[in-house]
């Protein structure tokens, strides 16, 4: 191998393109196993970011099942997820374009899906089919009345389609989720919480005995409340009713005996749970009656194990994986979707017998020598208060390259979203992008992310906009004073809340000299009077109540002190975003076009709150990157398309 060369940071060029990225990558969610075929669900950059759902035979074969005209997608709380189900040869799928039900029989023939609910207004998702394959039972969001919030309950629907409003079994609260019934079809278990609480604040574990007539003869709540989140609900193959609770401070697995008592399956201080943005999620399952496949997360990382259910004994698994989700089971085999520092996401096997992992499905096919793969490593670094917050650090790595002699790299800290999510450890090629280039990556778990204990993400409660910055900030600085970065080319990005992070970051404090926002929150208060059901009060927690906070609404919103914003910053935004609607990201840009700030904005038709099409993400990244390089003067190894950035 030749002698590296010699070229400033930024400056490298590297294998891994946006083109390479998003030509052969797509994302996997949902995998389910079901008689002799494993099903998951497949989102293609290429097909403008629709979702197939995929089927997996013994022999190794994989079939589309979802003509090209439809789209596998519940749009449900905005998020989705749970967006199809399977029972005995029969599929059950929401559509994206028209959000109704289709019913796909003699799937191993993949035969044409049929409508099964009207077309108007209504949104369905999490489903489950009955024992008797007559029934659907599902989280359904209705639209129907403008002007009002939707109306969500829980519905049973006839799956030949003869029933088209279906039969309301539960309502009168503002949230459902998780309906799932016995393995002889005789009660149903489901998760309910109220506004102002979000699933990860507080839920309630409710479960309902149906009589003659198919509804409920009675009702009784199990656990849960306003200050305890339960997660997945799920019934063993005797009948008994499991659930994850945080009510010790951390989501651990539970259950409920034969006289009604909650007893602990697992406790310990790791995290079984994870907060519910979508529908379908899944930590756990059932091997048999006597053996629980799990996974969990310690220090932002998964780890895989068995627990015996007659000892509660848990028995970790040696697992090369350290963000694993969607964990399903049958008997012999689980499937998970899985990745690893080194190792993209897949769609991953796991025998019982042998002990030995299979990848079924990769997110993409790239071989990328490990030479060019920045390994993070873990750090822990002081912040306010005296506490302690994680992230993950990723050094600059290419072996074509090397520094000069006593430069010190740039610094892109990474903000999650959520901003209750946490920084994946599955292998980013998003994030080998920058640090093949020769630009350090800060992958920040600041105060408020999901893995560390719900007192870790009650930080946030009361400081949004406030603790994240702080860690961020504190982040960026601990590597200066570690000689690991250069001082003077710190920049923050992030996306949705973790765009409101970099804004604040941006605004309120000078360690940042660049930053990016993509579809980011500028103006809380907008925030609050327009977003969609699902968060419209999910500020109460993280700023306070609106209207009667309305003076730290308007404090913490940069969009009132753009005056204070004095780096270059560019924006990224989907023209039908419902979530961050596309006036917040456009006043921004606004006020700082009129202070004469660098800026440049970039909008996308077509796309939502967060990008699915490959042209989009493609471009995005590039033009992130060709960002940095102008208002930092180095030279990119490769052409891209130019971004117009004013006042530069």
């Amino acid at each position: 191998m030749p002698d590296a060369l010699s070229a400033p940071y930024g400056t490298w060029k590297s294998p891994i393109t946006s083109d390479l990225i998003v030509g052969g990558s797509v994302g996997l969610s949902q995998p389910l196993i079901q008689g002799e075929g494993i099903y998951w669900i497949e989102m293609r950059p290429n097909e403008g970011g629709r979702n197939v759902l995929v089927k997996r035979d013994n022999s190794g074969a994989t079939t589309d099942l979802t003509p090209a005209q439809l789209n596998v997608r519940t749009r449900v709380h905005e998020y989705g997820g749970g967006d199809y189900t399977i029972h005995d040869g029969l599929v059950c799928f929401s559509n994206f374009s028209d959000q109704r039900l289709y019913r796909q029989s003699g799937i191993e023939d993949a035969e044409t899906p049929e409508a099964i609910t009207p077309s108007a207004g209504m949104r369905y998702a999490d489903a489950r089919i009955d024992p008797s394959g007559k029934w659907l039972i599902c989280v359904r969001e209705d639209h129907t009345v403008v002007g009002q919030d939707a109306v969500n309950t829980l519905v049973r629907l006839d799956l030949n389609g003869n029933d088209d409003c279906g039969q309301v079994l539960v309502s009168g609260n503002d949230f459902y989720s998780s309906p799932r019934l016995t393995p002889d079809g005789s009660r149903l278990a489901w998760l309910t919480w109220n506004h102002p609480n979000m699933p990860w604040d507080g839920t309630e574990l409710w479960i309902g005995e149906f009589g003659q007539d198919q509804l409920f003869k009675t009702t009784q709540r199990i656990a849960g409340g306003l200050d305890e989140s339960i997660f997945q609900p799920e019934w063993s193959p005797e009948g008994v009713l499991h659930f994850v609770s945080d009510r010790s401070g951390w989501w651990n697995l539970y259950r409920v005996t034969e006289g009604g008592v909650v007893e602990a399956v697992c406790e310990m201080e790791a995290e079984f749970g994870m907060p519910q943005w979508g529908f379908g999620m899944s930590s756990y399952a059932f091997e048999s009656a006597d053996t629980i496949v799990c996974t969990y997360i310690e220090k932002g990382m998964s780890k895989l194990a068995l627990i015996d259910t007659q000892t509660k004994k848990l028995e970790p698994i040696d697992c090369p994986y350290t963000d694993i989700r969607f964990l399903r089971a049958s008997p012999g085999q689980a499937v998970m979707r899985a990745g690893s520092s080194t190792q993209a996401a897949a769609i991953v096997k796991f025998d019982f017998e042998t002990r030995s992992f299979t990848t079924l499905r990769r997110s993409n096919n790239l071989q990328i020598d490990a030479d060019y793969v920045s390994v993070p490593r873990a750090v822990e670094f002081p912040t306010e208060d005296g506490l302690t917050a994680h992230a993950f650090f990723y050094p600059p790595k290419n072996p074509d390259f090397r520094a000069p002699e006593g430069e010190l790299p740039p610094l892109l800290v990474e903000s999650h979203g959520g901003p209750t999510s946490a920084a994946a450890t599955a292998l980013s090629l998003n994030i080998q992008y920058w640090t093949s280039r020769g630009i350090a990556v800060l992958d920040v778990n600041y105060g408020g992310s999901s893995g560390f204990g719900r007192v870790y993400r009650e930080r946030l409660k009361g400081k949004w906009g406030i603790v994240d910055v702080d860690d961020c900030v504190n982040g960026a600085l601990f590597l200066v004073r570690e000689s690991q970065v250069d001082g003077k080319r710190l920049m923050i990005t992030g996306g949705s809340a973790g765009g409101y992070t970099t804004l604040c970051a941006l605004t309120f404090r000078r360690t940042f000299k660049a930053g990016a926002s993509h579809y980011g929150v500028s103006d809380v208060e907008a925030l609050a009077r327009e977003t969609h059901k699902f968060e419209s009060r999910y500020l109460d927690g993280l700023m306070g109540r609106y209207p009667e906070m309305k003076g730290v609404y308007y404090e913490r919103s940069p969009i009132n002190f753009a005056e204070q914003l004095a780096c270059p910053v560019i924006f990224f935004q989907g023209l039908d975003d419902q979530v961050v609607p596309p006036n917040q990201a456009e006043a921004m840009v606004g006020a700082l076009r009129a202070k004469r700030i660098p800026v440049a904005y970039i909008a996308f038709e077509g796309e939502q709150h967060g990008f699915r099409q490959a042209q989009n993400i493609k471009r995005a990244l590039d033009a992130e990157l060709y960002f940095y390089s102008q208002v930092f003067g180095f030279e990119l190894a490769e052409p891209v398309e130019p971004v117009e950035i004013e006042n530069l």
